[in-house]
């Protein structure tokens, strides 16, 4: 067990088997289920530290890939970890960079050594091994990181994603052996593509490894959502219950709900943040494009049901216009609204779960 971690499970669902917990880390409890705001760059987009705080974030995601491109790991490791670099004092948990080395990368070279990839940056030449990833992300100094995996691409045929699969078991081994520092939690991460007995083995042979907790990789890459559901089905109950399951990537107010109800404890998304800076709102009636004419004489909140800085002080029809005016305020509103509308929508998960009813509040959510 890592120094200053743990993980307790406190309630299920009786409704649903959904999990209530708290994860404890050196900077903080987390309590779950929990949705966790992308900072890519280690900045979540258009929002301050503070407000992320004042929203109720209690971990912000950071990426591995970006940060080891710009401005390096070293830089950071230099200034004190990412803690200090971004003078964000809660947990932070940072991804392995292997979906952003799949998927941004030029002329990937895959073998089982690593992976050869060139900067999307600037095209420079580099190469990830699974010891790297952890050494960079102990550089980087977050609380919880990641294990090297392939994510194999939607659709793959068995015979890729077997290969894929046994590379993430056999890369997530190296990993372990590689971390050094015993103030870090470090995930492992299932694969198995969108094959239901591969997903099955992957949760088994990851489980053995005995990480601290377990990443399910590979998921929204493109699959319809029920067969997104349906990966999630058959391994719920070979998951290892006192471990916290992070579902990765996904955060969608809907995939947010079925994720809780088969048995995640963890999400991130950019949807949030992304979706924002094109002008569109999460809300509790469903998703708004705000910079559409319908909205032109709109004097109400974004949402009246959300109490954030935004909705409180601002209506629909200045947040247009700041949209049409290309007012960089306009994003950071909308971002503020959607981040807040998901990190409330959690709290009330939460509440569910506490009640036994989260079947019922799932019924009563329009997405």
């Amino acid at each position: 067990m890592p120094k200053g971690f743990s993980f307790k499970l406190i309630k299920e669902c009786k409704q649903t088997g959904a999990r209530l917990g708290e994860l404890t880390t050196p900077h903080g409890i987390i309590k779950t289920p929990c949705f966790m705001p992308v900072g890519t760059q280690a900045t979540v987009k258009a929002v301050l530290p503070k407000d992320l705080v004042e929203i109720g974030a209690e971990i912000i995601l950071a990426n591995t890939y970006h940060l080891y491109l710009r401005p390096t790991d070293k830089l950071v490791a230099k200034a004190g970890g990412l803690h200090s670099f971004m003078a964000w004092d809660k947990p932070i948990l940072t991804d392995s960079g292997g979906f952003q080395v799949f998927s941004l990368g030029d002329m990937n070279k895959i073998t089982d050594d690593g992976v050869e990839f060139r900067s999307h940056i600037d095209g420079s030449k580099h190469y990830f091994t699974p010891e790297k990833a952890v050494e960079i992300q102990e550089n980087l100094g977050a609380d919880i990181i990641m294990a090297f995996d392939e994510c194999a691409p939607y659709p793959a045929t068995r015979e890729y994603t077997i290969k894929a699969m046994n590379r993430t078991h056999a890369w997530a081994k190296r990993c372990k052996i590689a971390q050094k520092r015993d103030d870090q939690a470090l995930f492992g991460i299932i694969q198995g593509g969108m094959f239901a007995d591969l997903r099955v083995e992957s949760t088994k042979a990851l489980t053995d490894m005995d990480f601290f907790g377990l990443g399910i990789g590979g998921l929204s890459v493109g699959e319809p959502k029920e067969l997104m559901y349906e990966m999630l089905e058959g391994i719920r109950h070979e998951l290892p219950k006192e471990k916290p399951h992070y579902l990765m990537g996904v955060g969608s107010p809907d995939c947010l709900v079925n994720g809780v109800m088969r048995g995640v404890d963890m999400f991130d998304c950019v949807l949030q943040t992304r979706s924002a800076r094109n002008g569109l709102a999460l809300t509790s009636t469903g998703r708004k494009m705000l910079r559409n004419a319908e909205y032109k004489d709109d004097f109400s909140p974004i949402d009246e049901k959300c109490d954030c800085y935004a909705c409180k002080n601002f209506s629909v029809a200045y947040i247009r216009h700041l949209i049409k005016a290309e007012e960089m305020l306009a994003a950071q509103l909308i971002t503020l609204h959607n981040l807040r509308f998901s990190l409330n929508l959690m709290e009330r998960i939460r509440e569910a779960i506490l009640s036994d009813s989260l079947a019922d509040f799932a019924r009563s959510v329009t997405y």
